[in-house]
C-alpha cells in the first residue's frame, strides 16, 4: 500500500478518519501494519502491502472459514 492512498481511505463502518501504523516498508510500498478508525475503534490490517477495508463481520466471517479450511 503507498502512503498517498490514505488520502482517499475511509472507515467502512462509520466513515471516519483512517490513522496508519506502520509495522513493515520495502521502499515506497507499506507491506504491513494496519488502519485503525478512532471514531469507531475498528482496525483493518495491512498484508501483503494489501489493506482489508472489509467491514469487521464479514473480516471475521472470512477468517474463520479459512482456518476452518486451513488456509
Amino acid at each position: 500500500m503507498r502512503r498517498d492512498l490514505m488520502e482517499i481511505l475511509a472507515c467502512p463502518v462509520c466513515k471516519g478518519e483512517l490513522t496508519l501504523h506502520i509495522e513493515a516498508e520495502e521502499g515506497d510500498e507499506i507491506v504491513a501494519g494496519f488502519l485503525h478508525c478512532a471514531a469507531c475503534d475498528e482496525r483493518y490490517p495491512i498484508v501483503e502491502g494489501i489493506p482489508n477495508l472489509l467491514p469487521p463481520e464479514l473480516r471475521r466471517a472470512l477468517e474463520a472459514e479459512q482456518a476452518r479450511r486451513g488456509s
